[in-house]
């Protein structure tokens, strides 16, 4: 794709990463260590030396991912994710004026479907899911070919519903190594390379899971493809056969069919995704 450039921002609590996006490719990336635990306003510098460094005239907008709640309407994050100084922060104000650009703000699983969308495996479909399965279970959702977040960006939180005697994100993402069998899915993942048979099992067990929660989404929202990212997705060959196997008690034969279920391949999607909110809300 072709179209304005675009700075991406990439906001974590021990690094934030701003990329510019021009002509549909990342153009170049500024990665700054974040003062976590630091004021809310050393955080904002850290974010403004990234974002200093690679912005220039052309920039049409910035969009912005962050771990936490947002009102959308405002662009206010609220309780971010490992900086606990930012409890409620007008984000997009505080761009807006600094930048004197249109900025957008969302969450790190909503921006991971829209730059799935916008820059990889959702681009020919108009009802998409991007799951992330990694620390947790958090997804976004593409309908009708546009970014839908909710009225308080809570959509896509599908690992909140409640599963077994907790919820999906507590069986159906990197959780489950921990809590059930009392280690990493990272541990899990090289056991399971060396064809140790307790890993696999382990993973045979959470396949399982994935797919009721697989099952759970296409109930709510029937997407024609599922792609998923986070850590865990690395280790797809080892539960994909799983995952179907539960899938296979889904009601509607058609869907089962017709339904399809990949793995990110996107590169720098976290960049990539929050420039890709610029680009969904350009659609009107």
């Amino acid at each position: 794709m072709s179209g304005p450039a675009v700075v991406g921002i990439d906001l974590g609590g021990t690094n934030v990463r701003a990329g510019l996006v021009v002509d549909g490719r990342l153009a170049g990336v500024r990665s700054v260590p974040v003062r976590g635990q630091g004021a809310e306003g050393d955080v904002l510098e850290d974010l403004f030396s990234a974002v200093d460094a690679i912005m220039g005239p052309d920039v049409a907008g910035i969009g912005a991912g962050v771990p936490s709640i947002i009102d959308l309407k405002t662009g206010t994050v609220y309780d971010v994710q490992n900086i606990p100084s930012w409890k409620k922060v007008p984000l997009k104000a505080i761009l807006e004026e600094r930048y004197r650009r249109p900025v957008y703000v969302n969450n790190d699983a909503n921006c991971f479907a829209a730059g799935e969308k916008h820059f990889g495996k959702l681009g020919p479909y108009d009802n998409a899911v991007g799951l992330i399965v990694g620390t947790g279970l958090g997804a976004g959702i593409i309908a009708n070919g546009r970014l839908y977040s909710g009225i308080n960006c809570g959509a896509g939180e599908f690992g909140m519903l409640p599963y077994l005697d907790h919820n999906f994100e507590a069986y159906a993402s990197g959780q489950f190594f921990r809590r059930v069998h009392g280690t990493s899915g990272r541990d899990a993942a090289e056991r399971a390379g060396r064809g140790d048979r307790a890993a696999l099992a382990m993973f045979d067990e959470f396949g399982g899971h994935l797919g009721e929660a697989v099952k759970a989404i296409c109930y709510a929202v029937d997407p024609e493809i599922i792609v998923l990212g986070g850590s865990v997705s690395k280790s797809y060959g080892h539960y994909r056969a799983a995952l179907w196997r539960a899938f296979q008690g889904y009601a509607y034969s058609l869907a089962k069919e017709r339904l399809r279920i990949e793995v990110s391949e996107t590169e720098n999607i976290a960049i990539l995704g929050a420039a890709a909110l610029y680009f969904d809300a350009a659609r009107g």
